[in-house]
């Protein structure tokens, strides 16, 4: 059985293997980190491709041109998001407004720290004064007035609109190109088990990729409706706004709920008077998703693959830092493309059955 193993999963037998594949794949990642600008828009446009295509597909079957479907569906889509934003815009204002009156019961439910706080403000003080030298004058600080805040804001605006972009112009060619592109890459291929290989490999891809965007999204749906309707019944209003945030935060496994958990509590002890009806929002929402991400969403992506939760929270961790919140996104799909890769290109073998969960 241990020799089978070996054959089934070889690893690198000599050292100079080991350390110019490792020497390789840092110099891919700090490639991606350095050109994040350009890769991070085409990485996010090959996701929307796998999810788009069959919506393109389905037009094509119905004698419409390719370049005309791929359109019409990048539209849908814009315009669902714009109607999206345009739809939360009003509670997040609402709540804006409100946000001022919830402060003295912010504070109200934070006294049992001030002691704490204030001890530990002391402390500090004590030491700054211990570490001063005798007789050493202040040092002058020198304040910026412009901090060229405006600036910032709109280099920031323009980074994004630029990313955007990009993503819907290579979306927009990869949905009109069709299967071109693999076609040519398989052309290429020297023999036949080869071309057969990449040809499985893309169709894998897709094909549980797919299935795992479009079952996370109807999760997330069932999730941010199951939110809306707690948030409404325990009295905390705009179920709207609080919906679509549970559905956007659970597309970040892990870190995406946490980050709610604190959100729903800070709004709760904004909302109410009590400490209980303020934790009531966090422990519902919580609910909901030990529910969601327990039971159904994991049985239903079992058969097409798993992955190892180390892996996972590693994975996003690290995306993050190297591409912020579209990394954490975009870190479970790419680390299901590196085992479905693995798992079928015998060198990487070994890689994948770390990968799986």
């Amino acid at each position: 059985m241990a020799a089978a193993n070996d054959v089934d999963m070889p690893l690198p037998s000599s050292p100079q293997t080991f350390f110019v594949g490792c020497l390789l794949a840092l110099a891919i990642l700090a490639a991606i980190y350095v050109a994040s600008s350009i890769i991070l828009p085409v990485a996010l446009a090959f996701v929307l491709q796998l999810i788009l295509q069959p919506a393109v597909r389905l037009l094509e079957r119905i004698y419409l041109p390719r370049a005309i479907g791929a359109l019409l569906v990048i539209l849908l889509v814009i315009g669902a998001l714009v109607g999206f934003v345009a739809a939360l815009s009003v509670p997040a204002a609402n709540w804006a407004e409100k946000l001022p009156q919830g402060i003295p019961r912010l504070e109200n439910h934070l006294i049992v720290l001030k002691r704490p706080i204030e001890a530990l403000q002391k402390v500090l003080q004590q030491a700054e004064h211990v570490t001063d030298a005798p007789g050493k004058k202040d040092p002058t600080v020198s304040v910026r007035r412009d901090i060229g805040l405006t600036s910032v804001l709109f280099a920031g605006t323009r980074a994004i609109l630029d990313g955007l972009f990009t993503t819907v112009l290579v979306l927009y060619f990869l949905l009109v190109a069709g299967e071109t592109f693999l076609r040519r890459i398989v052309e290429v291929l020297p023999s036949f088990s080869d071309k057969r290989q990449a040809v499985d490999i893309s169709q894998q891809i897709e094909a549980d990729l797919s299935a795992y965007l479009l079952t996370i999204t109807m999760m997330n749906a069932v999730v941010g409706a199951a939110t809306a309707i707690a948030m409404y019944l325990c009295g905390l209003g705009d179920p709207l706004l609080w919906g679509a945030t549970a559905f956007l935060l659970n597309y970040v496994p892990i870190l995406g709920p946490l980050f709610g958990v604190g959100i729903f509590l800070l709004v709760g002890m904004l909302s109410f008077d009590s400490l209980w009806s303020a934790l009531l929002p966090p422990a519902l929402y919580f609910g909901i998703h030990l529910a969601e991400g327990e039971t159904l969403t994991p049985m239903l992506l079992a058969r097409r693959f798993t992955l190892n939760p180390a892996v996972v929270i590693l994975s996003l961790v690290f995306w993050f830092w190297m591409w912020g919140v579209p990394g954490a996104i975009l870190a479970v799909p790419m680390l299901a493309i590196l085992k479905i890769v693995s798992d079928r290109v015998r060198p990487l073998r070994a890689l994948g059955h770390l990968l799986e969960g």
